[in-house]
């Protein structure tokens, strides 16, 4: 396999992939779309920070593409939506730059209250620039937290250890939420009306662009200031300028802007109430590292095993509930296959995990399931757009979890109805590997990921030898015959062959008298 590192990647991560076998290229940041595209020809894994723009022109062309890697926590620069629809799981590593980014929005509140830029720039510019840069002191001072979730939780928690009074706004937590914690939650105009300083710890979506508009900024008390160390686009920019000329805000420190990087003539860059960072706020050695091991290890182990973490268009899978469903895997693949063969326009599928389900995750099972049933029509169907595509297709998917195992310790059942009308029912386990057991309610045993012949026929003596010696004259090796009685004065066999049976062979068996149907799978 081939990773795509750009933004520079941290080389701890990129050594981990060396080990596991991968080949690994290393590019400066591509803004070009065309220019991505291309250099996404033959790749794997796409890894980046925040400069290079993965958008759907570029995703649209990666043929190979199964994973976009956001080695951080933002995935605005990445079009989640079209990766989905192309089946690309898109990773962040959230987690990995939490304290760093963290840290920044606090070091910025300082430099904010002391004015240490201009005091540092007023010094090596040969002056002694104390009249002016009065500040203030940080204790006891109300701030107001946009968004509690990893990062704005540990600022939060330093804030309070330095005596500051907290409170919080959080578009994505339920008003249920307010009073459970330690850090009171409010309504935003609230907040707003109440803090000496707001700071925003949110990711840019379409709901939160600009979430501080020209109206909520106005909306501040007189003389409080700004921080955003998250996304770029949170804050009005235009707007702020405007305050901040009036003197409604008395400043603001920015290390995220809506266009990045930011261009040298931005009104922004000459505003003296301001303090820009170069978007810093992961740029720790010990967050990049971070963030590019634990990016790497779950690419890796999503390629290798399906485990899913990390992943923002595949529910969450840990390591220990992958090995538990991964032996359920390629039973789910080879059924999804079966079941295309034999309903090849499916409108319904239904899928009960009967017996012992406690520690079973079926989202995972059902997905690929899907895709496998759908896969046959189109290459692009993955585990991460199939139920999407299901529903573009008007396949209703279903799934029960529970009910009686009928002996096993964990029975799938799966019902497949077609537009026609025709309905095939399968059951299966892992027994000795991967078996069906009961098909179209008969009891039979067959591995369904090998070549198979289904047939009907009339349940006389002396089919097996009929059927057996065609097949034998004709080089074909039968690996395992199953037969079940349907109880109708019919049978059905499950005849597993060691080879595809030719076109012309199966002419000759359907011709075989008590031979009423057979199907080559």
């Amino acid at each position: 396999m081939k990773v795509l590192a750009c933004d520079g990647i941290h080389e701890d991560g990129l050594a981990l992939f060396r080990e596991a076998g991968w080949s690994v290229e290393i590019s400066e940041p591509i803004k070009d779309p065309a220019r991505l595209a291309k250099a996404l020809q033959g790749v794997d894994a796409l890894l980046v920070r925040s400069a290079t723009q993965v958008t759907a022109e570029a995703i649209e062309s990666a043929k190979q593409l199964k994973v976009i890697g956001r080695a951080g926590a933002g995935v605005d620069t990445i079009d989640v939506d079209a990766a989905t629809a192309k089946g690309i799981a898109v990773m962040n590593a959230p987690d990995g730059n939490t304290l760093a980014a963290a840290e920044h929005a606090i070091s910025l509140l300082f430099a904010l209250a002391r004015h240490i830029p201009r005091a540092d720039a007023g010094m090596k510019a040969g002056e002694w620039p104390k009249a002016g840069l009065t500040g203030f002191e940080l204790e006891g001072k109300k701030l107001g937290v946009i968004g509690l979730g990893r990062i704005g939780s540990t600022v939060a928690r330093k804030a309070q250890g330095i005596g500051m009074d907290v409170a919080a706004y959080d578009p994505f937590l339920p008003a249920s939420a307010a009073g459970k914690g330690s850090v009171p939650l409010k309504p935003l105009d609230e907040l707003l009306a109440k803090a000496d300083i707001v700071t925003l710890h949110i990711p840019r979506t379409k709901e939160t662009t600009n979430l501080l508009s020209e109206q909520n900024l106005r909306a501040m008390k007189k003389g409080a200031y700004v921080i955003n160390a998250a996304r770029g686009g949170l804050v009005d920019e235009d707007a702020l300028l405007r305050l901040l000329d009036e003197g409604h805000l008395a400043g603001a420190a920015l290390d995220t802007f809506a266009t990045e990087p930011l261009q040298k003539d931005s009104p922004l860059r000459g505003h003296p109430k301001l303090i820009l960072t170069p978007h810093l706020g992961a740029s720790t050695s010990e967050a990049q590292q971070a963030v590019s091991t634990i990016l790497a290890r779950q690419i890796i182990d999503f390629t290798a095993t399906g485990a899913v973490a990390g992943c923002v268009n595949l529910p969450p899978l840990t390591a220990e509930a992958a090995r538990e469903v991964g032996p359920w895997m390629p039973l789910m693949s080879s059924l999804g296959k079966l079941a295309s063969q034999l309903v090849p326009a499916p409108t319904r599928l239904h899928i009960t995990y009967a017996g012992r389900s406690e520690a079973l995750d079926p989202r995972p099972l059902t997905r690929l399931l899907v895709a496998s049933l759908l896969g046959t029509a189109s290459s692009r169907v993955t585990p991460v757009n199939a139920l999407q595509e299901a529903a573009a297709r008007g396949l209703v998917v279903a799934e029960t979890v529970g009910g009686d195992g009928d002996g096993f310790d964990r029975l799938l059942k799966l019902r497949v109805e077609g537009e026609a009308g025709d309905a095939r029912e399968i059951e299966a386990t892992l027994h000795r590997g991967p078996r069906v057991v009961r098909f179209d309610g008969v009891e039979i045993d067959f591995d369904p990921q090998a070549h198979l012949l289904l047939m009907r026929n009339e349940d006389r003596p002396g089919m097996i030898g009929l059927v057996g010696s065609h097949l034998g004259a004709a080089g074909v090796n039968i690996v395992n015959f199953s037969l079940g009685a349907k109880g109708d004065g019919e049978a059905l066999a499950a005849i597993t062959v060691d080879r595809q049976v030719p076109d012309s062979q199966l002419v000759a068996v359907r011709g075989i008298p008590g031979v009423l149907a057979l199907e080559s799978l």
